[in-house]
């Protein structure tokens, strides 16, 4: 029976749910807004199923393998527009989709909640794109995918890095992972290994995952979108977290209304729902020490932002987005060879293209204030809460001005560009 002592040792990828063959682990929202399961005991047949597929449980350090990486920019321009970063994840979908496959991504729902859900066209393909800074609920997902594999069909899931463990943890159940020991030597360069085949079941799996900073909470989330439809006087239809309003480099927050109208953009400088985020003060408790924060990992694909694209490629360069992928299997590297006709690749050495990327390593830290926002969150109007912690100061308004003028006179990328020099971010 799977018991928590810590709510760290929890990711809420609902692994466990979908694999209790009596069904009675439910995932239950908390407090502060995060899915946890909770067991009916009485109902419970203690087969230690949901324990052999918590991915928290088996989480190790990987042995390094040949990986492949590429910098990507989707050909489409109107899909590279309304993607966060080039596209990537389209152009491999894509391939899912054109074979009457089944494709799984992170979708808002009619009210905007965040959660997992499946598409087979690839116009539905839109609703995965740009990104959602929200824990998503997999709801019953992976028990969708395994009964899509066993009948034989192409599978595309994308999800955090948990997420994707989660799975492969759920459809692996009885399988022990000799990526997860952790007495395995550290390979060198002359006895590298690539991962543990797959089973069969898998053959028609393909899995993306997502460099990621980590998951808010869905309450903040709604505490938000309340505040908002107060101060806009109208419904909100879609909400655009890293909108390309003014290009990819100053990304906004885009909420639209029932018309399509853009009814508010505001950049990370001043949007409350951003700044609380890269505050790290919502974040789900397992993401201040991550399970999953390395480099060598058992999904097929992973992919992320290439904002400093100047430093690989001047030619890249054109304020429009572009991704890093990193291929992990011999799968993926198939896949790739078909689906880069559809988009501009760039090989790159996978040393230089991991070289300094804070979130595939590293936890983000805590917020001394994060108790006190979270009480704060259950009970205060939901203006005053973000106006508490995230007022409009006068040094706010002035950085929003500062990026603008720099944006409107056309100098915000060479601008952003030494100020990464200064801080040694590339």
């Amino acid at each position: 029976m799977i018991k928590l002592s810590e709510k760290t040792d929890c990711c809420g990828c609902g692994g466990c749910s979908n694999a209790c063959p009596v069904h009675c682990i439910q995932m239950k929202a908390d407090a502060e807004g995060f899915l946890y399961p909770e067991v009916d005991e009485t109902a419970c047949i203690d087969c230690g199923l949901c324990e052999r597929v918590c991915p928290v449980l088996r989480a190790g350090e990987d042995t390094p393998f040949p990986q492949a990486a590429y910098l990507l920019q989707y050909k489409n321009e109107k899909v590279r527009r309304q993607s966060t970063s080039g596209g990537a994840f389209t152009a491999i979908a894509r391939y899912v989709t054109d074979r009457g496959g089944i494709v799984y991504g992170a979708a808002f729902d009619e009210n905007l909640r965040v959660h997992h859900t499946s598409v087979t066209t690839p116009k539905g393909l839109q609703i995965f794109r740009n990104s959602k800074y929200v824990q998503s609920d997999t709801e019953k997902t992976f028990t969708e995918v395994r009964s899509h594999l066993r009948a034989g069909r192409l599978v595309c899931y994308s999800g955090t890095p948990c997420q994707i463990e989660g799975l492969l943890s759920f459809l692996e159940p009885a399988k022990v992972q000799k990526n997860a020991q952790k007495d395995t030597p550290e390979a060198s360069a002359d006895n590298m290994q690539t991962p543990e085949k797959h089973d069969p079941l898998l053959d028609n799996l393909i899995t993306v995952d997502v460099v990621c900073h980590a998951v808010p909470s869905p309450l903040v989330w709604e505490r938000y979108l309340e505040m908002q439809k107060q101060k806009l006087g109208t419904g909100i239809a879609d909400a655009r977290f890293r909108d390309k309003h003014y290009g990819y480099n100053y990304s906004t927050m885009t909420l639209l209304d029932e018309n399509g109208q853009e009814r508010y953009v505001q950049g990370i400088d001043t949007d409350q729902m951003l700044r609380a985020f890269f505050s790290d003060i919502c974040d789900r408790p397992s993401c201040y020490d991550c399970a999953f924060k390395k480099r060598y990992r058992k999904s097929d694909f992973t992919i992320w932002d290439c904002y400093p694209v100047y430093a690989f490629d001047k030619k890249l360069d054109d304020d429009k987005g572009t991704s890093r992928v990193l291929i992990h299997t011999q799968k993926g590297r198939l896949i790739f060879d078909e689906i880069r006709q559809r988009c501009k690749v760039l090989e790159v050495d996978p040393d230089r293209l991991t070289a300094g990327v804070k979130e595939m390593f590293h936890s983000v830290s805590g917020n001394p204030r994060r108790e006190e926002f979270f009480e704060d969150a259950a009970c205060m109007e939901s203006q005053a809460l973000f106006n508490k912690y995230f007022p409009m100061t006068a040094k706010v308004k002035l950085e929003r001005t500062a990026r603008l003028f720099c944006y409107r006179t056309g100098i915000y990328a060479v601008a952003k560009r030494a100020a990464r020099k200064i801080l040694k971010k590339d």
